[in-house]
């Protein structure tokens, strides 16, 4: 292997992953209370798959036991620059590490190999904590996050009143779900459909049957129908005892009979049914809709402090759809045509990991 020796105190050694260390890493994730399904080499062939993107993910190693993780990809294109990104496309990513001396290793090494491929800047998308002084924090997002229960009334009676409301309407206009993967077209459909009208570039539908091929199980296509009509879909994933729905569309008529907050609840209540622990509501831009959409759920709301380490760059980047720079862009979008921007979209998505 190709080591890169941290400083001797620590005894601690970083590798480059090779395929054989592959169930050794995801088993180091499944075990590690902040490993996230990002992390899993699962996410390593999604995004080289996908996207083409080169993978440079190293691992910690103690004693011969792997202590820490840290998965990267090489992003090169001409808006963003040359960056190194944990990881594209995901809301968690970053290190995950059992000691501050693994972590330490791990930014160590991170930052010699963004330093020797010249990039603008390494992006770790760090979950919980920011990593220290030679990072910069961007606080431009916070996840929210709800326990369950086994009782799924139970947990319907602590939400707000306007939200109980909410779902109930839903179900008073006769919503119903039907989980199969097998219904990936239709929930292409409403998501490149939902997005457009966002102003955002779709994925390719290519993305997402690579997610179910690689995940399998542990990825579920949920579609909410208004009698013969799908109004509103997900693309689920289950890891470990959780439930993230971490792609979501509904049509504007789907909206008007609360398609999205039935949908949610439904999720919800599966996963209560299914013995989970907890439902992860994603990230979300501060001042967004679809923060105060999640705000009114009164979920558990935490910061997630992405860490940039400047290499070429002299200021943080600021690619968000938010940035108003990307304003006239976004209005422009959702004026094309709906099936232009199926065309159009996954080379432009790309831009933007």
């Amino acid at each position: 292997m190709n080591a890169l020796q941290a400083p001797a105190m620590t005894a601690i050694d970083v590798h480059r992953f090779q395929d054989d260390s592959k169930t050794r890493w995801n088993d180091y994730v499944l075990q590690h209370p902040e490993g996230t399904l990002f992390h899993l080499t699962a996410w390593k062939r999604v995004i080289e798959r996908a996207f083409g993107f080169q993978s440079i993910y190293l691992f910690a190693e103690e004693n011969g036991k792997i202590c820490g993780v840290l998965p990267m990809f090489l992003v090169s294109n001409w808006i963003q620059g040359r960056s190194l990104i944990s990881t594209p496309f995901a809301v968690y990513g970053g290190i995950c590490a059992s000691t501050p001396e693994a972590s330490v290793a791990l930014q160590n090494a991170a930052r010699k190999i963004a330093e020797d491929e010249r990039v603008d800047y390494l992006e770790l998308r760090e979950s919980h904590r920011p990593l220290g002084d030679r990072f910069l924090t961007k606080n431009l997002y916070v996840t929210f996050e709800q326990l369950l229960t086994a009782d799924p009334e139970k947990l319907m009676n602590g939400f707000p009143k306007t939200i109980r409301y909410m779902i109930r309407k839903g179900q008073k206009n006769g919503l119903h779900t039907t989980t199969s993967n097998d219904h990936l077209d239709i929930f292409y459909e409403l998501y490149a459909y939902s997005v457009r009208n966002l102003g955002t570039p779709v994925f390719s539908k290519r993305l997402f049957q690579i997610l179910l091929d690689e995940f399998g199980d542990a990825a579920k296509v949920t579609i909410i129908w208004h009698e013969s009509k799908a109004v509103a879909g997900t693309m689920s994933f289950w890891f470990r005892d959780e439930v993230t729905p971490y792609y979501a569309a509904s049509l504007k008529e789907g909206r008007q009979l609360a398609a999205n907050n039935f949908m949610f609840w439904d999720l919800m209540r599966a996963a209560c049914e299914q013995g989970l622990r907890k439902f992860d509501f994603g990230r979300t831009k501060l001042g967004t809709g679809g923060y105060f959409f999640k705000n009114q759920w009164n979920m558990t709301e935490r910061s997630l402090p992405y860490q940039f380490y400047l290499v070429k760059r002299k200021s943080l980047p600021n690619f968000s759809p938010v940035n108003p720079r990307f304003k006239v862009a976004t209005e422009v979008w959702k004026r094309i045509p709906f099936p232009l921007t199926k065309v159009l979209g996954p080379s432009l998505v790309r831009l933007f990991p």
